[in-house]
């Protein structure tokens, strides 16, 4: 997510990244109906100049993917990559809605930080906040369910969902 980067720069390490991922897997016999890819969306860094439309940022990360994954990969459980929790919803949401050309494998979500960012909020390690802590993760993963089927409407956005998430250096 640092730099920046355009999003075309953003696609082409991407599709060298995964290219080498499924060069090596193949190399060593994997079978790859039995995996799971888990890559970030495509995104121009967030220190890069001019807007990227979700549209533009789904064509690039659909490209990427038909570039280099498969077909006998059953799915791709995409990282938020330091996007809001209403931004992984809403490009995992354009990912699935727009005729992007052959997806032959599921595209949905694998989140971390992007499904528990207001539900730490909300629960602050307090008892007292379970259940309304549990009531924020319910309305995070029916957006996210979905996003996956391109159907979320965008009625989970909230002021804590669209707090970017973004770590400069951040570091796993």
């Amino acid at each position: 997510m640092d730099g920046a980067h355009s999003l075309a720069i953003g696609q082409y390490w991407t599709e060298q990244t995964i290219s080498a991922c499924y060069r090596a897997l193949i190399e060593q016999h994997v079978v790859l109906e039995g995996t799971l890819l888990k890559p970030n969306m495509v995104l121009p860094g967030k220190q890069a100049s001019g807007k990227t439309s979700l549209e533009q940022a789904a064509k690039a990360t659909v490209e990427a993917l038909q570039r280099t994954v498969p077909p006998a990969v059953p799915g791709v459980t995409f990282l938020s990559g330091g996007q809001s929790e209403e931004e992984a919803t809403q490009m995992l949401n354009a990912l699935n809605a727009h005729s992007l050309g052959s997806r032959p494998w599921a595209l949905t979500f694998s989140y971390g930080r992007a499904l528990q960012k207001t539900v730490l909020r909300v629960w602050q390690g307090k008892k007292e906040n379970v259940k309304a802590a549990q009531q924020a993760l319910t309305v995070r993963a029916r957006a996210n369910g979905q996003a996956a089927v391109g159907q979320y409407k965008g009625d989970a956005n909230s002021a804590t969902a669209s707090q970017s998430s973004y770590v400069k250096d951040y570091k796993y």
